[in-house]
């Protein structure tokens, strides 16, 4: 629950990622997108959000939705308005990949929960968190979402923040079942 306050670091970094994900994906660069992927901080929320759930704590949970809204309107926020004023607008493959999620999608949600969870939950650390930044791509749906808002293209947008949501949702699940199942100490009111 430390990183899940979306001010000050948090902020910039997730400002960060937003820019570079939206350059990547207008200049199809798949490295540039990666590497938005990886310092993005979008993760920590989504997991407050299944473990707020997971061990009872309503307080954890309004925090975490309230930050996971407040950094996907900022995130698409920002990239809209690159989108609006980028000289190159066609869609390139790395965004049009991005606006048809299927049941594979929902796997890697899934899996990828169960990965961030039990990387979290341990006091070592392990190179685990990252893999799950990268593999449920979490911030360029939400950039892709941010093309069709500044080009009213409603289908791109309506498919790739589908895809976020997918990701978003899915990886609380798979944080709520994977808490439940490890027994974490609940809270009582």
């Amino acid at each position: 629950s430390e990183n899940i306050a979306m001010r000050g670091y948090n902020l910039w970094i997730l400002g960060c990622s937003a820019m570079l994900a939206s350059i990547g994906l207008d200049t199809n660069s798949a490295a540039v997108i990666i590497g938005a992927m990886l310092i993005s901080p979008l993760m920590s929320p989504i997991l407050g959000v299944g473990l707020g759930l997971g061990i009872n704590d309503r307080e954890l949970l309004f925090r975490s939705v309230k930050n996971l809204a407040l950094a996907s309107a900022f995130s698409l926020g920002i990239s809209s308005v690159y989108f609006a004023f980028s000289p190159l607008s066609e869609a390139t493959s790395e965004l049009i990949a991005r606006t048809h999620p299927n049941l594979l999608d929902v796997l890697v949600a899934l899996f990828g929960g169960v990965a961030g969870i039990v990387a979290g939950s341990r006091h070592d650390q392990t190179n685990a968190i990252p893999g799950v930044a990268i593999a449920t791509a979490l911030m360029p749906p939400l950039c892709t979402a941010g093309f069709g808002l500044a080009h009213a293209d409603w289908r791109v947008f309506l498919g790739a923040f589908y895809l976020f949501s997918i990701n978003a949702v899915f990886i609380s699940l798979a944080t709520y079942a994977v808490v439940r199942y490890l027994n974490f100490p609940r809270r009582h009111y």
